[in-house]
């Protein structure tokens, strides 16, 4: 499902909201989201799961292509957990 879609669903169920209000809705959650991995934060909807980032260490890669030595800067990638009433739903149990 894409951002596009997930504003549809949320129209179809919700008549009375504008799906331009729905898609401001969506957006500023997920810019919130973003806004708080950056500052290093972890964001945690209970039931859903809880966002967090992990630092990747700098490192030595190498070009595919060429095979020389190139260097990785130290980065950080998010990272996602599921939560419990999440996964159990997932499979099923709850």
């Amino acid at each position: 499902m894409i951002k596009s879609e997930l504003v549809q669903r949320i129209a179809e169920r919700n008549g009375h909201l504008y799906q331009r209000d729905i898609e401001n809705i969506v957006t500023a959650i997920l810019d919130e989201i973003v806004k708080a991995l950056s500052r290093g934060d972890r964001v945690e909807l209970r039931g859903f799961g809880a966002f967090s980032r992990k630092a990747r260490s700098a490192r030595v890669g190498r070009n595919p292509r060429t095979g020389d030595a190139v260097e990785v800067e130290e980065k950080f990638v998010p990272v996602f957990k599921t939560g419990k009433e999440l996964r159990l739903r997932l499979n099923g149990k709850a």
